[in-house]
């Protein structure tokens, strides 16, 4: 992996928590930790030393994963099914650096390892949820890997930023049927770009798609995080948020109104102020394409 050090790469992390671990005694921890332990040892058999990052956190573990998203899948289930613990597991598709620390050893920092931990935050013990970016790629492998997810909507973390995620159900198979090729007619749809904590995603069947709308961000001032690479089915990559005023727009469509903003605070702001006036809600804030949007409908007479 040395060639990589100091580039920014799209890569799943898996970050997980042993719930009430500093509220127990130096002996409990010790044997919580190593049967923590033992269940990701148990889980990573099969993945090769130079694909994974493993950092200790104390309280859990934070594992970053070089390869198929299909297989930090496949680990994180197997964990959740098999620790005999209370763990919250998060997982995230986002950009991470590769540094060096002070021991001479491999470090993973940066926003994508960040959001797996706010992920994680809103997990309940025993669960394992994902966020939109790692959904929006897995979900696309097959109809069986499909099915394993269910939205459990927006969630805010400390800093007032929406999480969007999924958690991964019960009876999902540890490794679902293998995945169909992608239609070829698929690689002309446009590109996707929605909000990933501190950054925008951006994805699409198509290389080509992913580019146009990197070149397009980086007109409104978006710069580059992580260069394009396939993922699953798909190719993606990341790119700072562009530098666009925080103001929200209303556009009038008929009786409708449609907000815009740049962040989902700003236009569920606006909405907000509509509804008091009595507007009624159509279509809740949603990132749409990297522009945060709702859908309101004014009030008549």
């Amino acid at each position: 992996m040395a060639e990589n050090v100091s580039r920014t790469l799209i890569c799943s992390v898996l970050f997980l928590d042993i719930v009430g671990y500093s509220r127990q005694s130096v002996d409990d921890q010790h044997k919580s930790k190593q049967k923590f332990n033992a269940a990701i040892a148990k889980a990573i058999e099969g993945v090769a030393q130079r694909d994974r990052v493993i950092l200790d956190t104390g309280d859990g573990a934070a594992i970053t994963f070089f390869g198929d998203p299909e297989r930090v899948l496949q680990v994180a289930i197997a964990i959740r099914d098999s620790v005999e613990l209370p763990v919250r597991s998060g997982i995230n598709l986002g950009p991470v650096r590769m540094v060096t620390d002070l021991n001479g050893h491999m470090n993973i920092i940066g926003d994508g390892i960040n959001a797996a931990q706010r992920v994680m935050s809103f997990c309940p013990p025993g669960e394992l949820l994902v966020s939109r970016s790692f959904y929006e790629i897995a979900a696309t492998l097959s109809e069986a890997h499909a099915a394993m997810f269910k939205h459990e909507g927006a969630h805010r973390d400390k800093h007032v930023r929406a999480h969007e995620v999924y958690s991964v159900v019960r009876d999902a198979p540890a490794r679902p049927a293998a995945a169909p090729a992608a239609a070829e007619g698929n690689a002309e749809l446009p590109a996707e770009t929605f909000d990933a904590g501190e950054h925008l995603i951006v994805s699409a069947y198509s290389r080509t798609r992913v580019q146009e709308e990197l070149d397009r961000l980086a007109q409104l001032g978006g710069r580059v995080l992580s260069e394009i690479t396939a993922v699953g089915n798909k190719w993606i990559a990341s790119c700072a948020r562009p530098d666009i005023p925080t103001l929200s727009r209303v556009a009038h469509f008929g009786g409708m109104r449609v907000v815009t903003g740049p962040t989902h605070e700003v236009v569920t702001g606006k909405m907000k102020k509509l509804l008091e006036a009595g507007a009624t809600l159509v279509s809740d804030v949603e990132c749409i394409n990297g522009v945060w949007t709702a859908v309101c409908e004014e009030r008549v007479g």
